[in-house]
């Protein structure tokens, strides 16, 4: 086992491996790697609110690597992947055990899509409406790792009250936003999806992700995100999008 002391060495590393390069951060602090025949695992502390080792490789190379790097970290990460190599490393490894199966999905290139969506300058209302629309989100205001929120509002215009006591910037009720959050240098992320009830059906939650998504292909190259694997309505509206789905597995001890 060699640790990857680069970023450049990790994408090559990586192979493509959209997860991979997620994973890494750019090696900032906390982020290491470590490649061992055709295998490479990536320790991610705190990546979308859990310690992650996200791994990819041959399954014969990818045991092993598995057992010595949570000798390194710890039991507290869990080991992250495509699922079938999960579920690969579960069968040879008695400790771990399945914990959970989900879907990655992937985009390089950006939606063609007509939107009204925004970035906000800050991050006022978005607390409020993830309480109401998701609150189990990942991504919240003023988490580490989330690092600005789109969305869109009420078009409803001001009132002069408002606007004499605001100078014109009140913002109107948010309906639906999303998070650029936990971005790698070379793989954007979206996080934080989430339109009000009221809103739903109008296809805010579309414009939103479109929006976000071509930002961030434009700065990153490539952009991914979770989804619940068995929520097809989301699956379809980033399919729509040009996502590509790909089935994933985490494992713990």
């Amino acid at each position: 086992m060699r640790e990857i002391l680069s970023p450049a060495e990790l994408v090559a590393a990586a192979d493509g491996d959209a997860k991979v390069l997620w994973a890494g951060q750019g090696l900032k602090a906390g982020n290491r790697a470590w490649y061992a025949g055709d295998a490479v695992a990536v320790v991610a502390p705190e990546l979308s609110r859990h310690d992650r080792i996200v791994v990819s490789g041959p399954l014969d190379d990818v045991v092993p690597l598995v057992r010595d790097v949570m000798g390194i970290v710890g039991p507290a990460y869990r080991p992250f992947g495509d699922e079938t190599l999960i579920r690969g490393v579960v069968e040879r490894v008695p400790e771990l055990s399945l914990r959970a199966t989900f879907g990655w999905m992937e985009i390089d290139e950006a939606p063609v899509e007509t939107v009204t969506a925004r970035w906000f300058a800050d991050d006022a209302g978005v607390a409020e409406l993830l309480e109401e629309a998701s609150p189990t989100s990942y991504a919240w205001p003023g988490q580490a790792g989330v690092s600005r929120w789109a969305g869109i509002e009420d078009s409803e215009p001001e009132s002069s009250a408002d606007r004499a006591e605001t100078g014109g910037t009140q913002r109107g009720r948010l309906l639906s936003v999303a998070a650029d959050a936990w971005s790698a240098p070379e793989v954007g992320f979206i996080a934080g999806v989430a339109t009000l009830p009221a809103a739903r059906g109008r296809g805010l939650s579309r414009q939103v992700c479109a929006f976000v998504t071509a930002e961030l292909v434009k700065r990153h190259g490539r952009v991914g995100l979770m989804v619940d694997g068995r929520n097809e309505t989301a699956i379809g509206l980033y399919r729509k999008l040009g996502y590509r789905y790909h089935p994933v597995g985490a494992a713990h001890l």
